[in-house]
């Protein structure tokens, strides 16, 4: 785990919109640690460090609350809409060796035949995965493949230990050559003769 991914929090004991206020007034963002059975811990977070976490999906986060660790996953965020500021983050409680269930981004790499275009039709993936092995993305390879070929959920190479749990049919990727092309450029050579 890299040490961008480590916190220290501060027990909360005041609650509400207005203690809310001031923590974020002060550069703190209010947070709820909770998961396997435990009473929910509020807890006060940098809120810099925090944001530069939070914009990596399903970000493993080591906190550190009054001295003793804690493997949490981000498991929401609250944004003010206009402002973008994070008002609100819930973290679950992960222990290492248990499996939990995100959804992963898909990144499509390659490049399609030429004169085909590659159309995601699926943008991330639910798989069930070691909770401090989760992968940033899921590449789906395009390289070479010709008008009509498809990629299908159950076809995608899964990082190791990962479970697909959407279904395998299920479309990710199809290659499809531009509507017209053909005659759009037979219209063109006639035009100039």
């Amino acid at each position: 785990m890299s040490e961008k991914n480590k916190l220290d929090a501060t027990v909360r004991e005041s609650f509400g919109k207005g203690a809310a206020r001031k923590l974020r007034a002060i550069g703190q963002t209010p947070a709820v640690v909770y998961g396997h059975g435990s009473e929910p811990v509020h807890v006060a977070v940098e809120t810099h460090p925090l944001s530069l976490i939070v914009r990596h999906a399903n970000a493993i986060i080591e906190l550190k609350i009054e001295g003793k660790k804690q493997l949490v996953l981000v498991k929401d965020v609250q944004k003010d809409p206009v402002r973008q500021i994070i008002e609100h983050v819930d973290l679950v409680i992960v222990k290492k060796g248990e499996t939990v269930d995100v959804e992963v981004p898909v990144h499509v790499v390659g490049e399609p035949f030429s004169g085909t275009n590659a159309l995601q039709e699926l943008n991330t993936l639910r798989l069930s995965v070691p909770a401090t092995s989760i992968p940033e993305n899921v590449e789906v390879d395009v390289e070479g493949l010709k008008d009509g070929e498809r990629v299908l959920a159950g076809g995608v190479t899964l990082p190791e230990g990962a479970t697909l749990l959407d279904d395998a049919e299920q479309l990710v990727v199809h290659v499809v050559a531009p509507r017209g092309s053909a005659s759009g450029e037979d219209e063109a050579a006639e035009a100039a003769e």
